[in-house]
């Protein structure tokens, strides 16, 4: 089966196999083509989806890890069933172009089907054995078993900047789903057509694989009230969400606050700092600087991983590699960026790097409407160390250059950043003892440290780590890319002196 582009949304929402309309309506705002309605989600429509979730985990919650695997590795295929039609509304509505998207389709069925092989291995269940010894003194000791077990019906907040890959049907969901864990996702209301038509493709395969329809909803739009209703209804236990730190910080508080505190897994992202070490420098300055204008501009830096802080040694080295990244960043066009939201904040951050004392700009833009350019800024390691606000993420392609004297101011800059998702280094052999005094620093803030390379590019696999110290997630020891992000669904559960009839068939 093929569907074909175009494809008309209907603007319901999906609630446990239904399609739901609500009186209120609101309309999409594309980067091109037609705008569509959309149902407003409700709290009922919350209280609806939620009681069929739990519903739905009593059966899919202790299916076979098979059954499970091929769901998922069916949802893969009926999003690629409906790929022309996904890449034709996504285009329109996120303005990304139709390669990114295409890629981004191609790594969401990706991490369906890693997931599904995942859970066919089993080895994520952790199983552990610990045989009675009843002679043992001076006490006997049981029979001990442990496995890892769905926590039960999960919350999923669509993301903004990955229409496909954080969204309806992307980790977060795919990971939840081949726990055990029903999902009900509040889709982001800047790509409501491109939600609808993956739900589509989700809710087909829950109806070809005749499970309970409550394994997955799609709630639609809805004011503030929506998302405070979905994560503290009594019946979801964790929040899975990618977004700005306001509004992570708001779901977190909620979800602690609840009588019955549940987690959030929030990737809330950072400024990904790069360190650039002296003989790298040195050698290849002006490549390591077209190379961080080119991340730094990818997807209009609307990555999560973008590489937003430069921190380089002063002197002609440091020169080279600035003047390089001017240079490859003035030649980068205008791009069109997800939302006139985000295109205004990105302004607005704009506008507040540069009026931070001792902050020279390099290169200044005029953005107007939805379109970004590049900026490029360049401070020095004192004046970033006595102004925290440069150390907050801008949405967008903007690069901060912070020089700093010698390696020793170089670690006091490390020294004070918060939690990051990256942290890169760019060296040569020569910089080897000033790295190993630097990688205890960078281990402690970031989730990945990487050598002589750019964060942007999250590669989905078991070795993954997309997380990292507050602020960048709320939780240092997930992830919301790879394997491991299967652990946030699960709990370890152990079972004394339980007979092997009644005990479940994963660990007999």
């Amino acid at each position: 089966m093929n569907i074909a582009a175009p494809f008309k949304p209907h603007g319901k929402h999906f609630v446990a196999g239904e399609k739901r309309a609500t009186e209120a309506q609101f309309s999409s705002a594309p980067a091109h083509g037609p705008a569509h309605s959309f149902s407003v989600g409700t709290v009922e429509l919350v209280e609806a989806a939620c009681t069929a979730a739990e519903e739905a985990f009593w059966s899919y919650g202790y299916s076979s890890r098979e059954d499970r695997a091929v769901f998922l590795e069916t949802i893969a295929d009926e999003i690629e069933a409906r790929a022309d039609a996904i890449t034709e509304i996504g285009s329109q509505e996120t303005g990304l172009p139709e390669a990114r998207l295409q890629g981004e389709r191609g790594r969401t069925v990706g991490q369906l089907r890693l997931f599904a092989s995942h859970i066919r291995a089993g080895d994520y269940l952790d199983r552990r054995h610990d045989a009675a010894l009843p002679d043992r003194a001076p006490l006997p000791r049981p029979d001990l078993r442990l496995m890892q077990r769905p926590v039960g019906p999960v919350a999923v907040f669509g993301a903004s900047n990955f229409p496909l890959a954080f969204s309806v049907a992307g980790g977060d969901t795919a990971s939840a789903l081949a726990a055990g864990c029903p999902v009900v996702v509040k889709g982001h209301s800047s790509h409501p057509g491109t939600s609808e038509i993956v739900a589509e493709a989700v809710a087909a395969a829950v109806a070809t694989c005749g499970l309970h329809p409550g394994v997955f909803s799609l709630i639609q739009g809805g004011r503030r009230d929506v998302g405070t209703a979905l994560v503290q209804h009594p019946l979801i236990n964790a929040v899975g969400f990618t977004g700005s730190l306001a509004g992570g910080k708001a779901l977190f508080d909620l979800c602690a606050a609840r009588p019955r505190p549940i987690p959030f897994f929030g990737e809330l992202g950072s400024v990904n700092p790069m360190f650039l070490m002296p003989a790298a420098t040195a050698s290849r300055g002006a490549e390591i600087g077209a190379g961080w204008a080119a991340s730094l501009t990818m997807g209009a830096g609307q990555f999560c991983t973008n590489p937003g802080i430069a921190v380089v040694l002063e002197g002609a080295d440091g020169e080279r590699f600035a003047e390089a990244a001017r240079e490859a960043l003035s030649a980068t066009g205008e791009q069109v960026m997800l939302t006139d939201g985000i295109a205004q904040a990105y302004r607005e951050g704009s506008d507040r790097v540069a009026a931070g004392t001792g902050v020279q700009a390099l290169l200044t833009s005029t953005c107007n409407l939805r379109n970004a350019a590049p900026y490029l800024f360049r401070t020095t390691g004192r004046d970033w160390l006595a102004n925290d606000a440069l150390a907050e993420e801008v949405f967008g392609p903007l690069g901060l250059i912070v020089t700093v004297a010698d390696t020793d101011e170089m670690l006091s800059l490390a020294r004070s950043l918060v939690g990051q998702l990256t942290a890169t280094i760019h060296m040569d052999a020569e910089d080897t003892d000033a790295v190993r005094a630097l990688m205890p620093i960078l281990e402690r803030k970031a989730g990945r440290v990487l050598a002589n390379g750019y964060p942007t590019g999250v590669e989905v696999c078991d070795s993954m780590v997309h997380g990292g110290p507050y602020p960048a997630s709320t939780n240092f020891g997930a992830t919301s890319v790879g394997t491991l992000s299967i652990r946030r669904w699960l709990r370890p559960v152990c079972y004394q002196n339980m007979p092997e009839a009644v005990l479940p068939e994963d660990l007999v």
